[in-house]
């Protein structure tokens, strides 16, 4: 049969999961398309698509505090517990980092993950070197710290319970209401001004949640989440991120509105960001759930994005640019003004840094 002949068979999404298929990472030599020979695409309109089961490997990394130097964000520090995410949020920022373990940014992210079962220790010695300078430390950038393995795993616990025990400032970024679990530890640091959390609410549209972010905690349960931080003394900031237009930003002021009463300090918001593999994720994810938004979901995008569907320069990339991006903007200002979401979350003191020893005992002086 002739290439120009040949029946590709569309991806199908799996209920549950964010991305509807596994594409081949940027760095693969070959890409793998399913083929119908006239028999296989007529047998799957009848049955559902099989479950991927979720894995859960060693990441054996020597450290587990990145730097960065990126004048998009105000911190210089994060630790991330996982490699992979099994909330499975289609638009996540993080997908294409699987490439590198030449595993696909699509299924493979949410599926096959990686955990760091020396976090805790690792962590207590990097804080133990004398060269080191305590800033705050944000837990959970580029995956969740309290996706659903974390509820056996503990991990991000054991990490928080050590820069408890050294007073070092940190800042936690999450979706999932289980971060409600370490209220203990994070509450008498928060007390402290050293300890915040930013919980990112999407939207409050039960639906597109789960279809964005499909293992996340439901947005009711993220406010009440907001709710009993706020209610143990943690100041609480909100992420509205994405903003999709077209899709989320009607939500905006609904959104602001419900954390603030939630009793949210602050919110802040990203656009959509779509680098690499994430654009074809993306539009794969629009034709399987919204396909009747796609051409006007798409159009509003490059619309902030300077005709392209993403761009990488810093000081764009978070908040897009022209009169769509602008707009949203504007909006988030008003709103915060509104509800009194002014307050800020990174401002911890520094200054009760306790020096580890390598052993894990605390210095006397």
């Amino acid at each position: 049969m002739a290439a120009t002949e040949l029946n590709i068979l569309p991806a199908r999404g799996q209920k549950g999961r964010g991305a509807v298929s596994n594409i081949d990472g940027r760095f693969e030599r070959h890409s793998h398309q399913a083929i119908d020979d006239g028999w296989l695409g007529t047998l799957m309109e009848d049955q559902d698509a099989p479950r991927t089961k979720t894995t859960l490997g060693i990441d054996g990394a020597r450290s587990v505090i990145t730097k960065n130097q990126s004048p998009d964000v105000p911190f210089d520090r994060s630790i991330n517990p996982y490699r992979g995410c099994e909330h499975g949020c289609v638009y996540c920022f993080a997908r294409p980092t699987h490439a590198y373990l030449g595993l696909s940014p699509g299924l493979d992210f949410e599926t096959k993950l990686f955990w760091k079962p020396e976090a805790a220790s690792l962590l207590r010695k990097q804080l133990s070197s004398k060269s080191y300078h305590p800033e705050p430390i944000v837990i959970g950038t580029s995956t969740d710290p309290y996706q659903p393995v974390d509820r056996e795993k503990k991990l991000t616990r054991d990490i928080i319970r050590v820069l408890a025990d050294c007073q070092h400032p940190f800042s936690l970024i999450t979706k999932s209401a289980l971060v409600t679990r370490d209220i203990d530890l994070i509450a008498p640091m928060a007390n402290l001004n050293r300890a915040s959390v930013a919980v990112s609410v999407t939207s409050l549209d039960h639906r597109l949640s789960n279809l964005l972010e499909p293992r996340a905690s439901a947005p009711h349960r993220r406010l009440e989440a907001i709710r009993k931080l706020s209610d143990a003394g943690i100041t609480v900031t909100v992420l509205a991120a994405p903003i999709i237009p077209g899709l989320n930003d009607m939500e905006i002021e609904k959104i602001a509105a419900a954390c603030a009463d939630a009793g949210a300090s602050s919110i802040s918001h990203i656009v959509l960001r779509l680098p690499l593999e994430i654009a074809d994720l993306f539009e794969e994810w629009l034709s399987a759930h919204y396909p009747n938004r796609k051409e006007k979901v798409m159009s509003l995008i490059r619309q902030m994005r300077g005709g392209e569907r993403y761009q990488s320069e810093f000081g764009n990339r978070m908040r897009g640019t022209g009169p769509v991006a602008d707009l949203i903007a504007h909006r988030f200002a008003l709103a915060r003004k509104k509800y009194g979401l002014t307050g800020r979350s990174l401002d911890l003191d520094c200054s009760g840094f306790k020096r580890p020893s390598a052993d894990g005992q605390m210095s006397l002086f």
